[in-house]
């Protein structure tokens, strides 16, 4: 478990009773009601934080963008591979400056950037964010035919919802600025 010193403690007047462990560039942030005492938090933000981090190790943590690159390979043959366009080559990277986007992606070079910001959450919601960069390669804007193209992965409703009610806690409880996933995307 990390020690102390690498947890940053944010107090919160919104927040009234709820405690919640987040990754931001890389540093573990412990957003906590204001009235909070000391103890209360010495007694009950070790174990949120063991948590988390059973949690991070589990999910897409400790994916690297090799890791990284081969999803996004199933996930293109897995959901794009019928469109008869081969995928393009790729480079799939986490990033730790995006955070008003999940990801983005720069289609002449097919380089997809995702925010670090991803690495706690389940995998289906990093799959989501991935396969909606992909494609950006075969549609760069945000036209009918790009929502048909991930209108088949089976979890997309579920995975905007998550994405919006993780922003939603965070803008509430810590006054963060909305996500999304790129410039003309908002969840």
């Amino acid at each position: 478990m990390a020690g102390p010193a690498e947890i940053e403690v944010r107090r919160s007047a919104r927040r009234r009773r709820t405690l919640t462990v987040t990754r931001e560039r890389g540093r573990l942030i412990a957003l906590v009601p204001q009235r909070m005492t000391k103890a209360q938090e010495a007694e009950l933000l070790p174990p949120l934080v063991e948590r988390f981090l059973r949690r991070e190790a589990r999910t897409g943590a400790r994916l690297g963008d090799d890791e990284l690159a081969g999803r996004a390979q199933v996930l293109y043959r897995s959901y794009l591979g019928d469109t008869g366009v081969p995928m393009p080559p790729v480079q799939v990277s986490w990033v730790d400056n995006q955070q008003r986007r999940w990801g983005s992606c720069t289609t002449p070079t097919g380089q997809i950037r995702l925010s670090s910001r991803l690495r706690s959450m389940p995998p289906w919601v990093l799959d989501y964010v991935l396969l909606h960069e992909l494609a950006h390669l075969l549609q760069p804007n945000h036209s009918a035919a790009f929502h048909a193209l991930i209108a088949g992965y089976p979890k997309l409703e579920a995975a905007k919802a998550y994405l919006a009610g993780y922003q939603n806690a965070v803008d509430a409880g810590a006054a963060g600025r909305p996500a999304d996933l790129d410039e003309d995307c908002q969840l």
